[in-house]
């Protein structure tokens, strides 16, 4: 394992124990026993440890979406699995700034490619897909669901209506 790979392996532990907040130099520093100042030989900032973990995510997910089953309650599943094993870097990629700007090239579309696929190539489908799977996940990780309610039919009464046929305009 190299340096780099040690800080966020230490870093990760720090967020899925302390979150975004506990997440500090001077924390990751005492995690991995060094001095702060040696992890800016590593690591400019912390922004770019953010990144460089969001790029994990992101490749992460990815990864579970590309063995998900066919179709679209097949990618449902594996982007919901993937998030609830996995809710500190989960909240990193959804509740954070999403540093673009240090992602390698591809990464982001990488994890985004399912989606497109499983909507044709339409831009807007996939989005509100995205934004249903998220919003979901976020209810189920903050335990905002009552008591007893049934989860996976919330999930297909959601997704039923990506699977009917696209409607050209509306009707009054």
């Amino acid at each position: 394992m190299t340096r780099t790979d040690e800080i966020l392996s230490a870093a990760e532990r720090l967020l899925a124990a302390h979150g975004p907040q506990g997440l500090t130099m001077r924390q990751l520093a005492l995690e991995i026993g060094v001095k702060a100042p040696s992890l800016y030989k590593h690591f400019p900032d912390k922004a770019a440890i953010e990144a460089a973990l969001q790029e994990r995510a992101l490749r992460g997910q990815s990864e579970a979406l590309a063995h998900a089953t066919p179709g679209l309650a097949g990618l449902a599943s594996a982007y919901r699995a993937w998030a609830l094993r996995n809710p500190h870097l989960y909240g990193l990629l959804s509740r954070q700034h999403l540093h673009r700007d240090r992602l390698p090239p591809g990464v982001e579309d990488a994890a985004a490619a399912p989606l497109l696929r499983e909507t044709g190539g339409d831009i807007d489908r996939a989005r509100a897909l995205w934004g249903l799977a998220h919003g979901l996940v976020e209810l189920e990780l903050a335990g905002r669901f009552p008591e007893g309610t049934d989860i996976e039919a919330a999930w297909r009464a959601g997704l039923e209506g990506f699977q009917r046929p696209r409607r050209e305009g509306f009707r009054t």
